[in-house]
């Protein structure tokens, strides 16, 4: 999977290990960065708006 993919699961930890990908699109924002603190741009509970470009 490309690291800039955007994937959706719900509360089970184990739904991306179990291949329960759905994957929605992609961005060209960085995501996360193990210099940053916290490292992860998004928190949990944080609301994103997902925009289709087109593409």
């Amino acid at each position: 999977m490309p690291v800039e993919s955007l994937c959706v699961h719900g509360d089970s930890p184990g739904a991306v290990a179990a291949g329960g990908w759905q994957l929605i699109g992609r961005t060209d924002e960085t995501l996360w960065n193990e210099d940053w603190d916290p490292p992860a741009l998004l928190s949990p509970g944080m609301r994103v708006r997902f925009v289709d470009q087109g593409c």
